[in-house]
């Protein structure tokens, strides 16, 4: 059941920024400062998490997916391909860390 809350309220908060955020090109360097504040957040992940950190892994898996697809539209050169790669990898830690942490919650 949770996993169906947090799926629809991602999907609503979707719907309202994606256009906002595609409409908006992201730079090279606020992706890597997103990325150094992902993985600080990741690092703090150790032991047991609660409900509201579970939340806030999943607001910031949904955050990744975002900056990724507008990287996807503004990033463009050399850098693109490891841009995207980055983001990715960025993207599958954070999947990894809910399924982890927060997947065998009921």
């Amino acid at each position: 059941m949770r996993k169906l809350v947090v799926l629809f309220v991602c999907t609503l908060i979707g719907a309202c920024t994606i256009p906002a955020v595609a409409s908006e090109c992201v730079s090279t360097s606020s992706i890597h400062s997103s990325r150094a504040y992902w993985a600080r957040v990741r690092s703090q992940a150790a032991g047991t998490v609660d409900e509201k950190a579970c939340l806030a892994y999943a607001a910031l898996f949904y955050e990744t997916v975002v900056v990724r697809s507008a990287a996807a539209i503004c990033v463009h050169g050399a850098s693109r391909e490891q841009t995207l790669a980055l983001l990715d990898s960025e993207i599958s830690a954070f999947n990894d860390l809910l399924a982890v942490k927060c997947g065998h919650r009921t």
